[in-house]
């Protein structure tokens, strides 16, 4: 197949993975605008190589007329999660949505795969706008753990190197880092509720302080530069007390001061 040619079947499948790495990054900053915690850590997504679509078609004996339809993850989005509990999360959250529809899903982690390998994969038809029209693409998406993804980036590694002929001491020595990974994996689980209150907490004080920031430099235009200074003293003690409820109370007073220099600058 000439190069031109594979240019136009991948350029719609680019087109899937951009659109969808944006929707999903969204979803992100959705839930920390509202200052909740949100399932998904980060996302990234890829397009087969031309060589990885060949080997996976003679691998499995597939006509290359037929590697669309045959081939479900030529476009690939992977979802990182803190906890296992957010996979399921995030499987919900793309079950519910109408700008894709699910064709299959395979929950690698209740069923791990016997090389270790865990993962919550879905495949999904998603429609991209071409010039030539509309195409619906095949997508899969796969959602993982922090420490999931960490085990099988390696075991993808070692399996291209070794081309599945990997030494079984280095496979043993998989088979204990994925046993690892499942222990980690329940340990973070039980202390969940904690780490989520730690990242909260500190999110609300990023939050407060940035309001606080941008009141003192709004300040700085219209109020006395005397007065503002005194603020912005304030300001750092009470952040080198580190007390939150006492920065969250001064932050509500500098609005209140915000919003009597504004009033004044209308009149």
């Amino acid at each position: 197949m000439e190069i031109q040619l594979w240019r136009e079947i991948l350029d719609p499948y680019s087109l899937a993975v951009d659109e969808l790495v944006v929707k999903f990054s969204h979803i992100i900053e959705e839930y920390r605008n509202v200052g909740a915690y949100s399932p998904i850590e980060l996302v990234t997504g890829r397009v087969k190589t031309i060589s990885s679509i060949l080997e996976k078609s003679q691998k499995k004996n597939i006509s290359l007329d037929d590697i669309e339809e045959a081939i479900d993850d030529i476009a690939g989005i992977r979802i990182i999660c803190q906890f296992v509990q957010d996979i399921y999360k995030v499987v919900d959250i793309i079950r519910l949505r109408s700008d894709m529809t699910i064709k299959s899903e395979k929950d690698y982690i209740e069923d791990r795969k016997m090389s270790g390998y865990r993962s919550y994969h879905i495949t999904v038809y998603y429609d991209v706008e071409t010039l030539k029209g509309t195409r619906k693409l095949q997508v899969e998406i796969q959602i993982r753990t922090l420490a999931m993804n960490f085990w099988a980036t390696i075991e993808h590694s070692l399996q291209y190197k070794y081309k599945q002929n990997m030494p079984e001491h280095i496979r043993e020595r998989l088979t204990s880092a994925a046993e690892a990974i499942l222990i980690l994996d329940r340990e973070m689980s039980v202390v969940r509720d904690e780490i989520m209150d730690a990242q909260n907490s500190f999110t609300i004080k990023a939050n407060i302080v940035a309001d606080i920031l941008t009141n003192i430099q709004n300040l700085y235009k219209v109020a006395n530069k005397q007065d503002v200074i005194k603020i912005q003293d304030e300001f750092f003690r009470i952040y080198q007390v580190g007390d939150t409820d006492e920065l969250e109370k001064f932050n509500k007073d500098l609005d209140l001061l915000s919003q009597r220099y504004r009033a004044q600058s209308l009149r």
